[in-house]
C-alpha cells in the first residue's frame, strides 16, 4: 500500500523504511526488533514509518549544455 507524504511523494510500507528495523551490512535483509530477520520488501502489523530512512529519488539532471549557455 502506498501512502502520501506531505510534499506529495509516495512511499511504500516496507521493512526497509520501518522504525523498528535496521538494515544489515550486506543490504539483503532487515533486523527487526519485533520479528527478527525480515526481507527488505516485507512488512508486519507493527510497521511504523521512519522518514529518515527513506531514500530520495535521484534528481534528473538535464544535459546538453554548452559553454555559450553560461556566458553573458
Amino acid at each position: 500500500m502506498k501512502q502520501k507524504l506531505i510534499d506529495g511523494n509516495a512511499y511504500s510500507k516496507v521493512c526497509e523504511n520501518c522504525f523498528n528495523g535496521r538494515m544489515t551490512a550486506d543490504g539483503q535483509s532487515v533486523l527487526c526488533v519485533r520479528n527478527g530477520v525480515m526481507r527488505p520488501d516485507s512488512t508486519c502489523r507493527k510497521y511504523k514509518y521512519d522518514p529518515l530512512k527513506r531514500r530520495p529519488r535521484r534528481p534528473h539532471i538535464a544535459g546538453g549544455f554548452t559553454e555559450e549557455d553560461f556566458t553573458l
